[in-house]
């Protein structure tokens, strides 16, 4: 923990800021300043008001990390353009709204959708969260198979990994308009299931349990495959969804889900 006026988690998804300074800092988008002071014209010195943005998280590999199938271009124009846009417009919006000052984005997601009736707020707010969650769905040499208890519990709820494969890609494609197609679990049935979602619409509203996500808007695949969905959404079965990852949520999602056997192993 680092003390700064008060205590705040360096993995937090808060910025620490002047109130009307930009994010600026894409690499290292967590700072922390313990006080903040302007100095007036008479030599005397007062405080600033410390506010808290949310942060541009970085993917967690190079731009260039997931070619051929996804290219540095893509990245470019989707993550640092429309996923920095949705981010700068959230803060800006914040701004001016101290009753959504100081929530996690998981708390600020299920608060804005306000029961099916969104504030203006919310879909900056789940299109950061659903972004941030998107790109570590994908690693570099993903695809192929899921492995230990995640491919097992696959295996149970959807008869085979096949089946599974092609449920994901049929929901994508059946999909109208732009949205999301997601891998979740099922909290009070207690398993998997494929789901989309249309537009910045996050499953975690409906207290579903994400594992993997692929983004359908289409900015997400026109540069690499223009009108080529199915393409797209192959290539990220076949080469980019990260396992591991699946594997690290799934293990989390146990502490709150009793799904019996098989067990996800942690490590």
């Amino acid at each position: 923990m680092i003390s700064c006026c008060n205590s705040l988690n360096v993995n937090s998804p808060f910025l620490l800021t002047n109130y009307s300074q930009q994010l600026k800092s894409t690499r290292h988008p967590y700072l922390h300043q313990s006080k903040l002071q302007k100095r007036n014209s008479d030599g005397t010195t007062r405080g600033m008001k410390v506010v808290a943005y949310y942060g541009l998280k970085t993917p967690p590999y190079e731009l260039d990390a997931l070619e051929p199938y996804m290219s540095r271009r893509t990245l470019e124009v989707h993550w640092g353009k429309h996923h920095r846009n949705y981010v700068e417009g959230l803060n800006k919006q914040l701004s001016q709204n101290d009753i959504l000052y100081g929530h996690t984005l998981d708390e600020l997601l299920k608060v804005t959708y306000n029961n099916g009736n969104p504030l203006p707020e919310f879909d900056n707010a789940a299109q950061v969260w659903n972004h941030d969650f998107f790109w570590e769905s994908m690693q570099p040499g993903g695809g192929d198979m899921p492995k230990l208890g995640v491919l097992q519990q696959i295996e149970k709820d959807f008869g085979s990994f096949t089946n599974f494969r092609e449920k994901f890609i049929l929901a994508s494609l059946s999909h109208f308009g732009s949205g999301w197609v997601w891998l979740v679990l099922k909290r009070q049935e207690k398993r998997l299931a494929v789901i989309t979602t249309s537009n910045a619409l996050s499953p975690i509203l409906w207290d579903d349990i994400p594992i993997v996500c692929l983004d359908l808007w289409e900015h997400a695949y026109y540069l690499d495959y223009k009108n080529d969905k199915i393409e797209y959404v192959n290539v990220f079965m076949d080469h980019l969804v990260s396992w591991n990852a699946a594997l690290g949520r799934m293990a989390r999602a146990e502490c709150f889900v009793n799904l019996g056997e098989p067990k996800i192993p942690v490590a």
